[in-house]
């Protein structure tokens, strides 16, 4: 397998942080983009101080946010292979105690934030390559929904900002791939169920969940490596449970 550059956002907890290691141990090139300083530096010190793995601190909600990220990514590399659109806020209250700002601001981070990274990187993805025998395609762009954000899917209260966000970048992800196929870039979305994570607990409280961060991690790299292969512009439900 070639060595690709990577980028991937909320980087610092969860399903990002174990995304980022699996990508480090196939040998990759990794920007691992976080607001926390402080959990990017604890990334930096499990990956056990790898040269090629990048901190990126920034904050995606806002527009010089995306900019000053984007413009480090690059001025690193010449083009970009994956970006994993893993960053995600949630805002838990009924539709009542939400307030504007708080579905400014989850609109901001879900889907504003999935988009800037998309244009931004635009001029990176277009010079990636990840053509091979099987299929030719130069760049994978990867959105992390949610099984909330499926249309159909089984609902849950407190979570209404986060769920239509999350149903938002389904929606952003179907257009992209069209947007992108006269140019090689592919666009899927990955719309997971439960995983034990800091934000799932939070929504869930005491509930189990279906599946570790660290098997997630594993599988969300291995789809942004070789899921572009046999999909474009999909929505893949990765849940044998609700939520």
């Amino acid at each position: 397998m070639k060595n690709y550059n990577c980028v991937v956002t909320g980087a610092s907890s969860g399903i990002g942080y174990e995304v980022v290691l699996s990508l480090l141990q196939e040998g990759h090139q990794v920007f691992a983009v976080s607001r926390n300083t402080g959990l990017l530096d604890a990334l930096f010190t499990a990956s056990g101080n790898s040269k090629r793995l990048h901190l990126v601190a920034g904050d995606l909600g806002s527009e010089e946010g995306l900019k000053n990220i984007t413009g480090i990514i690059a001025s690193g590399v010449n083009s970009v292979e994956i970006l994993i659109n893993n960053a995600g806020l949630l805002i838990r209250g009924t539709f009542n105690a939400l307030s504007y700002e708080d579905w400014v601001r989850s609109y901001s981070v879900n889907v504003f934030g999935a988009a800037g990274m998309v244009r931004e990187l635009l001029p990176l993805l277009r010079r990636g390559n990840l053509s091979d025998k099987e299929a030719e395609v130069k760049s994978h762009v990867v959105n992390i929904s949610s099984m909330g954000g499926v249309q159909g899917s089984r609902k849950f209260p407190g979570l209404s900002a986060y769920s239509s966000s999350k149903a938002s970048l389904v929606g952003l992800s179907e257009c992209l791939a069209e947007e992108f196929v006269q140019e090689g870039i592919s666009v899927n979305c990955l719309a997971l169920g439960s995983v034990e994570t800091e934000m799932f607990q939070r929504a869930f409280p005491g509930m189990k969940a279906g599946a570790t961060a660290s098997a997630m991690g594993r599988y969300v790299a291995g789809f942004g490596l070789e899921g572009w292969k046999f999909y474009n512009g999909k929505v893949v439900e990765v849940s044998r449970s609700t939520p």
